[in-house]
């Protein structure tokens, strides 16, 4: 299970450093192959490829109706690999589709990351923070 923020800087070619805390997991169950693809909140998923494998499934098995969102999901879809330094090329198109230049948050989702651009994860989570708790936290204890 992934979890926990890190604050990371894309390099020039749009390499994401993956942190050293999840390289160890990530080359053991994955053999260091993960898929990227779109969310559609506006940040990306970079799912372990055997995660992604189980995501996808789930979204082929959509109906018709869904399949605007099987576009955005699979036709989104990168296959990348961690280099020796354990680092992952997020394509130009990637990039562009969540707003991602130099500046992001890396957030542990439980089997999966999202990479959000900094300003824009910043702003959607102090909106999020004025409004009230959703319905299922309501018998939730902290």
């Amino acid at each position: 299970m992934f979890q926990g923020a890190s604050s990371i800087v894309l390099d020039s070619k749009g390499r994401l450093a993956v942190p050293t805390r999840h390289r160890d997991v990530l080359s053991a169950t994955a053999a260091s192959l993960l898929t990227i693809t779109k969310h559609p909140h506006g940040c990306l998923m970079i799912f372990p490829r055997n995660e992604w494998e189980k995501f996808r499934d789930r979204i082929v098995a959509l109906p018709m109706q869904a399949q605007w969102w099987k576009r955005i999901f699979l036709g989104y879809a990168m296959d990348v690999e961690m280099d020796a330094s354990g680092r992952v090329l997020v394509s130009p198109e990637l990039r562009s589709a969540a707003g991602i230049t130099r500046e992001s948050v890396l957030l542990g989702m439980g089997a999966h990351f999202e990479l959000w651009d900094a300003a824009t994860y910043a702003a959607q989570e102090a909106e999020q923070m004025k409004g009230q708790m959703p319905d299922v936290f309501k018998d939730f204890s902290f």
